[in-house]
């Protein structure tokens, strides 16, 4: 007796992780003409002997799901070409309802197919369309072999990805190398993504934990990646160039990106040394935990966060790649915002910038959520500058702005009003939308927009633990940084944390690290918005308190009355 216990498959165009849920299919090496060159694949055959390990079964069992391999696959040979002796050691319906079985767990998993610009570029500036032929490829494959089994035509067609729900076109670039990166060498860049959206994808872990410290050594001395076995996504975080390289069993993080941040073109990564570099999914850590480090000497900030199940949620890749671009900031004597920045244009003609900040679960995105719903019909359109982290800076013409980071939004479903969620469904990607913590990402606003200099009119502190309604205006320089550098909230349960707590300026993603450098900066911003007669306040959100929404509600209407007035 054989038991199937097989988790991983490393073949020459197939890479395969089920416990991890994420399939790369490289086209450069493996393409497909018609049913038959796909039956006959490799690439084929190690799917299906995928499949049938996930069952753990038998065998030597009579059903077909307890066939190997080479049976499984025999069979369905032989019903393309309608040989009668498909049949004779397993039944139609067995065989039908195992096929549907097959089908439904492959496209379970995260599949995205790559494509090597530098092998072939023809194939290369027509990966999508390779993609698109593999996704008909494999659908075609699907109906002709459930057609002839069930025996009669279907009335109804959905046109699902069967291949894949992702692709990449990747290739190599060359880029200044301080001594001791070249390690990196060889690992290929994305160059370019193709979403299937709606994403529905999974991972182990839906809860981050901790914070990001500081260690000496370089984490580059523990990078041991292979080409294939890591890519590297170039992003563009506010005005600073991340190389982001990642583990493949972090396929699902890796994509995710591309809903997130701006994928930088070959022309700004060819060249040029990065700002900061990640290294997500490393072997091994100091502790098995998350780091930054800075390389003074080449002025690179890297982060490393391990291969571990905990972090597979989202929220680690996000906030390592802040938390480098925030320290890259500070340095450059900008202030990292922990918070959310609105454009709102209203029907009277009036149009108001507003930040509201908070660290995370202080009722940031609840408060622009309720504005909407209280003010609908009286407001034109509203702008998503940044939607979790920007930055505050004095330009040389002595005027204050903010900058967002990033391109997407990656928020909780329960915050979304059904309207925001629908009309956004066919473009997101969703992390775990069965689970607690389910997210979203969808894309918020353009580059262009998020790194433009931004004017501030009103920056409003989250305060979900005090029991008034309404607004709070400081009076004084004092009295505002008193509140904001304490980052008192009541956590939720997004994070680790519960109960009261607080963060320094309620930024654990480089303030919290750097609060010598940074206070320097937040007495120049304070001072700056005072003086010029910004308003600077807190909104009163009591969602430590009380879950319903009238409160918050009521606040909201002080709010939009003293933005549309004022």
């Amino acid at each position: 007796m054989t038991t199937k216990n097989s988790q991983k498959i490393q073949g020459q165009a197939l890479y395969a992780n089920a416990d991890r849920g994420v399939v790369t299919l490289n086209l450069s090496k493996a393409y497909y003409n018609d049913l038959y060159s796909l039956v006959n694949s490799n690439e084929f055959f190690d799917i299906v002997k995928l499949y049938l390990d996930s069952l753990n079964l038998d065998y030597d069992e009579d059903d077909f799901d307890n066939a190997t391999p080479e049976e499984y696959v025999t069979v369905l040979k032989k019903i393309l070409v309608n040989d009668k002796d498909a049949y004779a050691d397993y039944k139609r319906e067995d065989i039908l309802a195992s096929i549907e079985a097959l089908y439904s767990y492959y496209r379970s998993l995260l599949r995205v197919s790559v494509v090597n610009y530098n092998n072939n570029k023809i194939a290369g500036n027509e990966y999508k369309v390779i993609d698109t032929h593999l996704n008909e490829l494999v659908r075609k494959f699907y109906r002709v072999v459930e057609e002839k089994l069930q025996g009669f035509k279907n009335r109804t067609y959905r046109q699902v990805n069967a291949a894949t729900n992702a692709a990449m076109l990747v290739e190599p670039h060359n880029w200044p190398m301080p001594k001791g990166y070249e390690v990196l060498k060889d690992i290929d860049f994305i160059n370019s993504v193709a979403l299937r959206p709606p994403m529905m994808l999974h991972t182990k872990s839906n809860k981050r934990e901790g914070v990001f410290t500081a260690v000496d050594e370089n984490p580059i001395k523990r990078f041991h990646g292979k080409r294939g076995q890591w890519y590297c996504y170039p992003a563009k975080i506010g005005t600073s160039l991340a190389y982001i390289y990642f583990n493949v069993d972090y396929l699902v993080n890796g994509i995710a990106l591309s809903n997130l941040f701006e994928l930088a073109s070959p022309a700004e990564v060819e060249g040029h040394k990065p700002d900061q570099i990640v290294l997500f999914g490393l072997e091994k850590t100091e502790g098995m935990v998350s780091h930054y480090y800075h390389d003074t000497e080449n002025n690179i900030w890297i982060g490393e966060v391990p291969y571990t199940d905990k972090t597979t949620y989202f929220g680690y890749m996000k906030k390592i790649c802040l938390t480098v671009h925030n320290l890259h900031q500070i340095y450059n004597g900008k202030l990292p915002i922990h918070g959310s920045m609105m454009r709102i244009h209203f029907t009277n003609g009036k149009e108001k910038n507003v930040v509201f900040f908070g660290d995370s679960g202080a009722g940031k995105s609840e408060s622009i959520e309720a504005l909407q719903e209280i003010a609908d019909d009286k407001i034109v359109d509203m702008e998503t500058i940044f939607d979790d982290m920007g930055s505050f800076a004095i330009g040389k013409n002595g005027q204050l702005y903010a900058q967002g980071t990033e391109t997407g939004a990656f928020v909780r479903l329960d915050d979304l009003s059904s309207a925001v969620a629908f009309n956004n469904m066919d473009r997101g990607v969703y992390l775990n939308p069965e689970r607690k913590n389910a997210r979203v990402i969808i894309p918020a606003d353009t580059y262009k927009r998020v790194i433009a200099h931004h004017p501030v009119d009103m920056w409003l502190y989250a305060n979900n633990y005090s029991s008034e309604v309404g607004l709070h205006q400081f009076k004084t320089e004092d009295e505002a940084k008193k509140v904001f550098l304490a980052g008192k909230r009541k956590a939720l349960g997004t994070t680790d944390e519960v109960g009261m707590s607080t963060t320094f300026f309620a930024n654990p993603f480089g303030p919290l690290q750097e609060q010598e450098r940074t206070k320097p900066i937040i007495d120049k911003v304070f001072n700056k918005f005072f003086k010029d007669g910004v308003y600077v306040g807190e909104i009163y959100t009591h969602l430590g308190n009380d879950k319903s929404k009238e409160a918050l509600h009521e606040s909201a209407r002080e709010l939009l009355d003293l933005l549309m007035n004022n």
